[in-house]
């Protein structure tokens, strides 16, 4: 194998296998230490999972925007929900499932309107995700005002304490393994490639691409809104307008520092987990080393780079 198609096809998991070691080397038992890695991994679990949906979104040719957006709205309705039923006396564990049903039915729905305007309106996936970066925001700043509103004048503990959902990470990875698996082993998945790959010729080859975009945008609404759970457990609360802030951007990065081609037709969920990992990993480095926070921007917009050229560059030697 060429050494220009192995760092393409495994240059983020020897980037991350570099900093790892380096970080251990350097840092020594505070980074090693057990509960420090599964912290790593369990902060940005939600950005990983909105990643592994929007994995399959890219490699279908379109694109979402909207998942910051999404995940506060989504959010937001959780913990209405989980309010209204401890006030009517569901028990925590009940209150909890229920609201984060009814978190993956929105995100779901959302997705769906969104897969709808581009696979049926034929309008373009930018434009309609970019506008569901401005309403679905809006939306959850009216939410946040309800529960504004309902929570004034009484001190409300239904909740409890912070939950620290530390099996996010294991969510996480169980979400991974599945989207590898219906990307990689079923007639869905082929297709959702296919379509990615050359529009024409899948409907030519009797695909419903059609079908297939309105899936994509829908199983990511539903990603999206089981993250959102998962921040606000984590955060006991959900700023609307600052949780989700950027998500699209980390979550992008992520699947193409993994090797998934931003043109469509390619790409994998086990390089998508990579990159969330190596961004995890990168932004642990800044704060470890006590770097200005605000240069995180700076530095994954680099690594997007250099990943982008990485792929331009095995295409050209194709």
């Amino acid at each position: 194998m060429k050494r220009t198609n192995i760092l393409s096809e495994y240059g983020a998991l020897i980037a991350l296998v570099i900093l790892f070691v380096f970080n251990a080397v350097t840092l020594g038992r505070n980074f090693l230490q057990i509960e420090n890695l599964r912290n790593l991994v369990s902060q940005n679990a939600a950005v990983g999972i909105i990643a592994v949906g929007m994995t399959l979104v890219i490699i279908s040719g379109g694109i979402d925007l909207s998942v910051g957006s999404l995940t506060a709205m989504c959010g937001a309705a959780a913990i209405l929900l989980v309010n209204k039923m401890a006030a009517s006396g569901m028990g925590p564990a009940m209150s909890i499932l229920v609201a984060t049903l009814g978190a993956v039915a929105i995100g779901a729905f959302a997705g769906l309107i969104n897969g709808a305007f581009i696979a049926y309106g034929r309008v373009a996936a930018f434009v309609v995700t970019l506008g569901g970066l401005a309403g679905f925001r809006s939306i959850a700043l009216v939410l946040g005002s309800v529960l504004r509103a309902t929570s004034q004048g009484r001190n409300d503990r239904s909740c409890g304490g912070p939950v620290l959902f530390y099996w996010s990470a294991l969510i996480f990875i169980l979400i991974a393994f599945v989207a590898s698996f219906v990307l990689n082993k079923t007639r869905f998945g082929r297709y959702v490639i296919a379509v990615g790959a050359n529009q024409r010729a899948a409907e030519y080859s009797a695909i419903n691409t059609q079908t297939v975009r309105l899936a994509v945008y829908t199983i990511l609404g539903a990603l999206v809104g089981l993250a959102s759970v998962l921040v606000g457990a984590r955060m006991n609360s959900v700023g609307t307008g600052s949780v989700g802030l950027y998500y699209e951007l980390d979550a992008i990065a992520a699947v193409v520092i993994g090797g998934t081609s931003l043109r469509g037709g390619k790409g994998r969920i086990w390089g998508t987990v990579v990159g969330v990992l190596l961004l995890t990993l990168i932004s642990y480095m800044l704060t470890a080393f006590k770097i200005d926070t605000n240069w995180q921007g700076l530095v994954r917009g680099l690594v997007i780079l250099v990943a982008v050229l990485i792929q331009r560059g095995k295409k050209e030697n194709d």
